[in-house]
């Protein structure tokens, strides 16, 4: 005698055909964020640093080509961390020549830190080509398919990161938006 069983449903989804399609879209965006964390390791390895003094890098270096200037307590902010933990961080940048501490121009009590020509050559040559590829892929997008990228992009921002306590404002409208898409 043969019994015939039934997979579980699935824990994450329906069995709708819309399911089946954010499930295949879901399983594109794990590929990604995986080979993207793999790179980010490399990345790490081979400057010898942790995530956080990546993350610092990359954010001063952007700021200085805005020329913004940046201060501890921006950065501490940025990274979710203690103005002691950012200090100790800065330290250790700054000791390896990555970044440099400056007075403020106009208000003496604050402190400005940009990167080095040093970190700046050094991300270029570490990111460059790797940053090309990605360009590479934008290319030949039409904008309507940017606008649908970016659109998605925000969404899943505001699925992963953000508590809708108020339906219909900020990132609960975000993620209401496609349904409303549908209805029209």
């Amino acid at each position: 005698m043969t019994i015939e069983q039934t997979p579980p449903a699935s824990y994450w989804y329906s069995d709708s055909s819309e399911d089946e399609r954010g499930q295949r879209v879901m399983e594109a965006m794990r590929l990604y964020r995986a080979a993207e964390m793999a790179m980010r390791r490399r990345t790490q390895d081979s400057m010898s640093m942790g995530e956080n003094e990546l993350l610092v890098l990359r954010y001063l270096t952007r700021a200085s080509g805005r020329r913004e200037g940046v201060t501890p307590v921006e950065l501490a902010r940025y990274l979710g961390v203690s103005t002691a933990s950012t200090t100790a961080l800065l330290d250790r940048l700054e000791k390896t020549g990555h970044l440099e501490r400056r007075r403020h121009p106009t208000d003496r009590r604050k402190v400005l830190v940009q990167p080095t020509a040093h970190t700046e050559e050094e991300m270029r040559d570490t990111l460059g080509s790797m940053h090309g590829r990605m360009m590479q892929a934008t290319r030949g997008m039409t904008e309507a398919e940017a606008e649908a990228v970016m659109g998605f992009l925000h969404r899943m921002r505001c699925a992963v990161d953000s508590v809708c306590d108020q339906p219909g404002a900020g990132c609960c409208a975000a993620l209401a938006a496609p349904s409303r898409l549908r209805a029209s």
